[in-house]
């Protein structure tokens, strides 16, 4: 049963997301139901994460430090199918001390397929353990702030 209009969620738009990448579907990426396979849209957020944080002109890069997936949830909303294009947004939701969380969405033709979080935890290269984010960090973060509601 579906929830009321009311009760549902707003659908992500490619707007809300400031960082966005573009991907395209592979054959290989299909399941035997012929659409794209639930775990190559984590792959496909990744990519998005990634492009963020390893672009030196754009992105958050920090000297003696990576950043590591702790927690991540997916929400399909729409089929993929081959072939095609994609864009995956996105975007800073929430700081933490040593953690930030980023909202992502997977958009074909603007029309949205698959939203999520996913949250980051900076880890010393060094040391193996979580490190605090500086403000200099949190200043790059800030500029790729979810714009939606």
């Amino acid at each position: 049963m579906s929830k009321p209009a009311a009760q549902r969620k707003p659908e992500p738009q490619l707007a809300d997301y400031p960082h966005r990448v573009r991907d395209v579907i592979r054959y290989g990426d299909l399941d035997p139901q012929g659409h794209v396979n639930n775990a190559v849209f984590a792959t496909h957020l990744e990519s998005g994460r990634v492009a963020m944080f390893r672009n030196e002109d754009l992105g958050i890069g920090v000297d003696n430090a990576t950043f590591v997936l702790v927690r991540q949830e997916i929400d399909f909303l729409r089929e993929l199918r081959w072939p095609g294009e994609i864009v995956i947004g996105t975007a800073l939701a929430g700081l933490g001390r040593t953690s930030f969380t980023v909202a992502q969405a997977i958009f074909r033709d603007g029309v949205c397929a698959a939203a999520g979080r996913a949250t980051m935890v900076m880890l010393d290269m060094t040391t193996r353990r979580p490190r605090p984010l500086a403000p200099a960090e949190i200043a790059r973060l800030e500029q790729w702030r979810y714009r939606g509601a």
